[in-house]
């Protein structure tokens, strides 16, 4: 039974576990994505998305919380200085997970893990894109650029 059983464990102790989500965040907040399992993936968003929240405030104390989960200063920075610039208008869910099917060796489920606004295929630089319609052109529209090309010929002769 699972009675009380909030998070996934991952089969490891707690201090393997602390240090394997340590370092799974410092990988993704130095390479803006990593691939792992999905399993580890839903684990790490509920170790890395806390941090990334506390990092938008830049003061000591916030620095040295993230610090005491992350136990590197490379990150640390990374993230107070970077990232957080990046997200500062998001209310959330700064990871992605996206699904990428089964591993060779053991048929594991795999996933890519990434931070969202470092992904330039998915939003590129913060635009939407261009809604387009089946319909054709108005008529209006193609009649005045034929007769505003035949006005510019006709001044310039």
């Amino acid at each position: 039974m699972r009675h009380g059983k909030k998070f996934n464990h991952l089969g490891r102790t707690t201090s393997h576990r602390k240090a394997m989500l340590a370092n799974m965040a410092c990988s993704i907040i130095e390479h803006k994505r990593i691939n792992t399992t999905v399993a580890k993936a839903k684990a790490i968003r509920t170790f890395i998305e806390p941090l990334i929240t506390k990092s938008k405030v830049d003061t000591t104390h916030n620095r040295r919380i993230v610090f005491a989960y992350l136990r590197d200063k490379f990150a640390v920075t990374e993230l107070f200085k970077e990232i957080s610039v990046k997200v500062a208008d998001r209310p959330g869910g700064y990871i992605r997970i996206i699904k990428l099917g089964n591993r060779q060796g053991d048929n594991a489920p795999m996933a890519m893990v990434e931070l969202v606004d470092y992904n330039e295929i998915y939003n590129p630089k913060g635009t939407k894109a261009k809604k387009t319609t089946r319909r054709g052109r108005s008529k209006k529209s193609d009649s005045a650029q034929v007769e505003g090309t035949v006005t510019e010929e006709k001044s310039e002769e």
